[in-house]
């Protein structure tokens, strides 16, 4: 609780001095936001690291926002498996297979991960910056209709970091 709290303030901080230039978002800043937020605990993958041809045969890809996020928008064929929501016993996939989870910036999909690892599955990795880093490095992201350029910012103070896309609120 206490690293959220200073994640909060750090991100107000922030915000206050990019808001009005969104399109100037330091990448040294999200970073110090990163390292701030999470605690690093279980693996991680860049979006660099991920081959989005590819993705979906390698990874079983899961989505930890809230089930209005996903609808905006959502990394092609993730599966919604929201965070407040989530239970162990809605997912059934082999333990080896390897999966790939990820929320808007990383923090919901690493405490996500952390239960995932302790029910033993074996490959969990977090998407390091989560779909707004996907998004921000010019991936594609979908909802029912097909491809979209809207994303859900979560909230103005968020949506600072969304460098590219049509931030829906």
């Amino acid at each position: 609780m206490i690293k959220l709290i200073f994640f909060m303030l750090t991100s107000l901080l922030f915000s206050m001095s990019f808001y009005a230039t969104a399109q100037d978002v330091s990448g040294i800043a999200y970073s110090i936001m990163l390292k701030t937020l999470l605690s690093h605990s279980v693996p991680e993958k860049s979006v660099s690291q991920i081959d989005s041809l590819s993705l979906q045969s390698t990874y079983v890809v899961l989505d930890t926002r809230t089930e209005e996020e996903y609808n905006v928008s959502h990394i092609q064929d993730a599966k919604w498996i929201g965070y407040e929501q989530f239970s162990l016993d809605s997912i059934s996939y082999d333990k080896t297979q390897p999966i790939l989870v990820y929320c808007s910036v990383g923090y919901r999909s690493e405490k996500i991960a952390e239960k995932l690892i302790a029910a033993g599955y074996q490959q969990v990795y977090n998407l390091y910056g989560g779909v707004f880093e996907w998004i921000n490095q010019g991936h594609p992201v979908f909802d029912l209709q097909g491809e979209t350029n809207q994303i859900h910012a979560y909230n103005k103070l968020w949506g600072v970091w969304l460098q590219r896309g049509k931030k829906v609120y």
